[in-house]
């Protein structure tokens, strides 16, 4: 894109000059639309205008000079029928010339113009002239005689019945106003389709002082400031326009009651409202790049609003911002914010593991999908989180290893606390006891989970697509307890659990019951056998920890993480024949 810019900047001086054109495509004229309605081409008479020429005030002449600038950038719409809205049409210098090349073949075009609301000479004289102007390109467009704030407003109603909304070149040059300005641009953003060329005029006008509130340079900078990340930048800042393409979505983003879309279109309801996923994590610097495939598998995989709270369990300053670099660019939809543990928190007194129930009293949301380090999103999580809860605080998947509890707890329906959902307004009402119960559980096997089992009794089971647990290892060896499970569930799962240890004892990578050994990716076992290994470490390659595995500092760390595991079984058998009196 650097060398479109510098093409742009290169005539940046020129000046050109249109010379009216007379007799454009014969006889065939367009019946413009004043306010509303479609855009409607008819046959009428060339003998309905005075003249075939084009009707302009030659010192009014503010377009021309752009021609240059303009023409480079009609090759970027790719539109088949391209749709074009100015803000601002004078005499119709700007619409004439897109209707004549951008909207030449097909398409078309909307002009918003006041006309000083026709209650002056003057405004009464620029709108016949831009009905003359338009008429003669025997294009297809539509003058709307209002404000632009309403203009606008208007159109965004209109396109959210549209089965294909949006405009492809958006030219803003109306009130030199710094609020209007950015109101133009805020709702023209709301109107361009993805790849849309939106243009601010006047961007060093000298009328005014840059730093003026009546100069539109800073309401385009304010627009530059909110919208960063949504869009290319065509042009130098030393450019009189500010040429933009954008790269995100088209979003309206909001509703009115006569636009309620129907059952089909339930996510749109919800994305107007302002609805969107919550996920929440528990982190400390051990787990950082785990988590980093965690939120980047999840966004990759879930479009629409995410937002992702990391509950700070010990990270660095640098593990932070490698999360936020997490994000890809250009998901203006979604971000990330860390939240400290309070003051007392059970993370701080028994460990990270413990922020599990510390999470149940600190998100600032009602509703949130928990997500442990180690997990990998396969699937958008929109239908998990949909999910009714029916009226139940958690919703969870049965413990593959243990559905129905181990010997330190009730034999009941066990569930996985590695994704849990969490109605946190219904969870409120009752964990005033979780935090004794969690200090007299505190060497449970299982710690937090044995903990939340048994605190919420009841709670929704979900598909075991949703947390696919001992897959290549436990999950397919034969118990009582699991054959009421449908493990098909977990044939294409939605989110992968690499249960176990990161690093495994010598017993467990010995232990013959359990082969492959149930371990994590990043440790200095693997997940051998493992079907989402390689997944795992192919979303690794797109975070800030990229090419970590090819490092000489991480072979190191797992060299020396298996020469600590050997050197404690050795102390373990010393120990053991000590008591036995053989050593």
């Amino acid at each position: 894109m650097q060398s479109y810019i510098k093409r742009l900047d290169d005539c940046a001086d020129e000046l050109s000059t249109v010379r009216p054109m007379n007799g454009i495509n014969g006889p065939s004229y367009v019946r413009p639309c004043s306010s509303g309605g479609p855009l409607v081409t008819a046959r009428v008479s060339p003998s309905s205008f005075p003249t075939t020429a084009y009707r302009y005030t030659e010192t009014q002449d503010w377009f021309s000079h752009n021609i240059p600038h303009w023409s480079n950038l009609l090759p970027l719409v790719t539109a088949s029928s391209p749709r074009a809205l100015e803000i601002g049409s004078w005499e119709g210098r700007s619409a004439v010339y897109l209707l004549t090349s951008l909207c030449k073949k097909e398409g078309g075009m909307i002009c918003i113009d006041h006309f000083d609301l026709l209650t002056t000479e003057a405004g009464r004289a620029r709108r016949e002239k831009v009905q003359h102007n338009l008429a003669l390109t025997g294009g297809k467009y539509r003058i709307m005689e209002q404000f632009s704030v309403p203009a606008l407003m208007s159109l965004l109603q209109e396109e959210m019945g549209n089965c294909n909304p949006g405009f492809d070149w958006i030219y803003i040059d109306g009130s030199h106003e710094a609020d209007d300005t950015f109101l133009d641009g805020e709702l023209c953003w709301r109107l361009a389709r993805k790849g849309a060329i939106v243009i601010f005029d006047d961007y060093h006008w000298d009328n005014e002082p840059e730093d003026s509130i009546h100069h539109p340079k800073k309401g385009i900078d304010a627009f530059l400031e909110l919208h960063r990340g949504e869009y290319d930048r065509l042009t130098a800042k030393e450019h009189y326009q500010v040429v933009l393409r954008k790269t995100t979505d088209m979003r309206i983003g909001f509703l009115v009651a006569s636009s309620q879309p129907n059952a089909g279109k339930v996510d749109d309801v919800k994305e107007a409202l302002g609805y969107g996923t919550n996920v929440a994590l528990a982190v400390d610097s051990k787990y950082a790049m785990a988590a980093a495939v965690v939120i980047r598998s999840a966004v990759e995989r879930t479009p629409g609003r995410i937002t992702f709270y990391v509950v700070d369990c010990g990270l660095s300053a640098g593990d932070k911002e490698k999360l936020k670099l997490t994000l890809p660019e250009g998901r203006t939809d979604t971000t990330l914010k860390f939240l400290d543990l309070p003051d007392g928190a059970l993370a701080t007194e028994l460990g990270p593991s413990w922020a599990k129930l510390d999470i149940l009293h600190i998100l600032p949301v009602e509703r949130c999908l928990y997500l442990d380090s180690d997990v990998l999103v396969c699937k958008s999580l929109k239908e998990l989180w949909d999910t009714d809860l029916e009226g139940n605080p958690i919703g969870a998947c049965v413990d593959i290893g243990h559905p129905m509890g181990h010997a330190e707890v009730d034999r009941r329906p066990y569930f996985n606390a590695g994704v849990m959902l969490l109605d946190l307004a219904l969870i409120r009402r009752d964990i005033s006891t979780m935090p004794d119960a969690a200090r007299s559980m505190r060497t449970s096997t299982f710690r937090d989970q044995d903990v939340l089992t048994c605190h919420f009794t009841t709670w929704k089971a979900l598909s075991l697509t949703w947390n696919a647990q001992g897959l290549g290892t436990y999950a397919v060896y034969p118990s009582s307890d699991r054959k009421s499970l449908n493990l098909d569930e977990m044939l294409d799962p939605a989110i992968v659990h690499f249960t176990g240890p990161v690093h495994p004892s010598l017993a467990e990578i010995l232990n013959p019951y359990v082969q492959p050994p149930t371990a994590k990716p990043w440790g200095y076992a693997g997940s051998p056998g493992h079907p989402f290994e390689r997944a795992w470490w192919d979303v690794l390659e797109k975070t800030a920890w990229n090419g970590v595995s090819e490092s000489d500092e991480w072979k190191r760390g797992l060299h020396e993480e298996k020469l600590k595991v050997v050197e404690r079984a050795g102390k373990e058998f010393n120990k053991k024949l000590r008591e036995l009196g053989k050593l």
